[in-house]
This record gives structure tokens, sequence and C-alpha cells, in this order.
């Protein structure tokens, strides 16, 4: 099993959950975080003074998939979040040696049904 963990723009979230349900996974975490890339933020303006904002919003999502099933959900995830601009984010993979159900205790072999 991988775990991805996505860090994309806020308004692509939607489309990147979608397209991973299209593919069964549709249990999918998501948070709000910030933080920058090679672009080091943005520079404003307010009221004539100039200001960087150095951490941008983004959202983290982040989805474990069997092994088989990685490539193809890396793929949904890239088109669904790609605007072609500086800022488009990253996509992490690690392995996962397990996965425990809190309410059974159960330990699951493999990500079922995209169910983790």
């Amino acid at each position: 099993m991988k775990r991805i963990e996505a860090i994309i723009r806020q308004q692509r979230v939607w489309a990147a959950k979608e397209a991973l349900a299209f593919l069964g996974y549709t249990d999918v975490t998501e948070a709000e975080v910030r933080g920058h890339g090679i672009q080091g933020g943005v520079t404003q303006q307010w009221r004539g003074t100039d200001y960087t904002v150095d951490l941008l919003p983004k959202s983290a999502i982040t989805v474990v998939v069997n092994d088989d099933d990685l490539d193809d959900c890396v793929d949904v995830i890239v088109r669904a979040a790609r605007t072609g601009l500086i800022g488009d984010g990253k996509i992490l993979v690690t392995p996962v040696e397990s996965v425990v159900r809190i309410r059974t205790g159960k330990h699951d072999p493999q990500v079922r049904n995209g169910a983790h």
C-alpha cells in the first residue's frame, strides 16, 4: 500500500477528489495548509505599501491506495490539479505498512474498495 499526499491549489480539490472517487477511492482526508515552493510567495500591495505573503493557502489531500493503483491515482490527481502555472503543488508518495480500523481493531493487509 502507498500513501499519497497531494498539496494542491484549493480550487482544484473538488476535481481531484472526484477523479479519485471515479477510481473507487472515496476515503480521502483533506486539510487546509499553507506553504510555498520555488516561487517563495507573492508580493502584494495594501494602502500603497508592498508586502510579501510567503505562506500561500493550499489544500492537502491524503489517500491510501493499493500498490497496483498507485500510478493511476497519481495520474488522475495530476490531471485534475494541473493548471500549468507555478504553484500547482506537489505529490508525495510513501509506503504504508498496515492499516488498522479503529472501530474493529482489525489490521487490513490492503485497502479494499478504496476504504482505509
